[in-house]
């Protein structure tokens, strides 16, 4: 069974019109549309559902833990992120500058494995922000059919409000809104949930360094030693993706290992693969998607011993 969120259903149930035409039989995929507080609350407490596999926010996935509780079914969880970006001194600015960019930017940030917190060394940092705000300022909104645009709209008005939110949390807390911070006003997005690519500096424990944007919003933070930035990567609930830039592996390697997360991208991001396991810790959720630690989610171990000659134990012999 398959419940998509009831913001886009749609391609959800194309999909099911295309298993039907190509010949599933009727009862082996079933598409179950509707609200999370009615059809995914019966889905989690049902006991004729064997496991509950859940992308979404982390309530949500709490909300699902505590509803399956009565049967004991098997639970996955793929749940929030704030991913730390991290740029050291020694970095390819030219592929890490483009490379953060798609890991924010890409789907207009609504990824839960996008690079939200851009961790970056103080020695390059200015030069990074300013190219950086240059390229984000230069993206093309618009109708994501049309080949040219690059960032579309977000899913709804509430989201896109939520998003907008947060340039006034920052800015509350201290924080500076380097770039965007609002929404477009150009001809033709009147209509659309658009929200412009959104730069924002602020300390490692602001809300803004926190909490999931899930938006094309990335929060800027500063870093002098290696040290330290793995004390900024690790200082949030979250772990699932997390990125480096350098040209120095060992650094690297030695990184990746310390970071709190389920995935380490280095000197790229948001690269998957359907062999390679995607998944979080902490408050990112617990399981894994894809790759072969996927297959142990959807079976169980057995035992079965066969006494091959049939004997009576030695013990119980009369």
């Amino acid at each position: 069974m398959i419940k998509p969120s009831e913001l886009t259903p749609l391609s959800s149930l194309r999909i099911a019109e295309l298993m039907a035409e190509v010949g599933f039989p009727a009862g082996v995929v079933n598409m179950v549309p509707g609200y999370g507080h009615t059809a995914g609350q019966r889905l989690a407490e049902h006991p004729g559902v064997g496991k509950i596999a859940f992308t979404g926010s982390t309530a949500t996935g709490r909300r699902i833990v505590e509803a399956s509780k009565g049967n004991l079914k098997r639970v996955q969880l793929e749940l929030g992120g704030k991913g730390a970006n991290i740029v050291f001194e020694d970095a390819d600015l030219d592929a890490a500058i483009n490379g953060a960019a798609w890991a924010i930017f890409h789907n207009q940030g609504q990824a839960c494995i996008a690079g939200s917190r851009l961790v970056l060394h103080e020695r390059i940092a200015d030069e990074f922000l300013d190219r950086f705000g240059k390229l984000a300022a230069s993206i093309r909104l618009g109708d994501p059919l049309d080949p040219e645009t690059e960032m579309g709209p977000l899913t709804s008005a509430q989201h896109r409000d939520k998003v907008l939110s947060y340039t006034g949390v920052a800015r509350e807390q201290g924080g500076r809104v380097l770039t965007g911070g609002k929404a477009p006003m150009l001809a033709g997005l009147e209509n659309g949930y658009y929200v412009e690519p959104t730069i924002v500096e602020a300390k490692p424990h602001d809300r803004v360094a926190q909490e999931e944007v899930f938006g094309p919003f990335v929060t800027v933070l500063r870093f002098a030693s290696d040290d330290e930035a793995l004390t900024i990567a690790n200082a949030t609930e979250y772990g699932l993706g997390s990125g480096l830039w350098t040209r120095d592996l060992s650094r690297a390697h030695k990184m990746a290992n310390s970071i709190h997360a389920g995935m380490c991208w280095i000197n790229c991001y948001k690269r998957v693969n359907p062999g390679s396991p995607f998944g979080g810790v902490g408050h990112s959720g617990y399981g894994r998607e894809m790759g072969f630690e996927a297959m142990h989610d959807y079976t169980e171990a057995r035992s079965v011993w066969v006494n091959v000659d049939a004997t009576v134990p030695p013990h119980f012999k009369r």
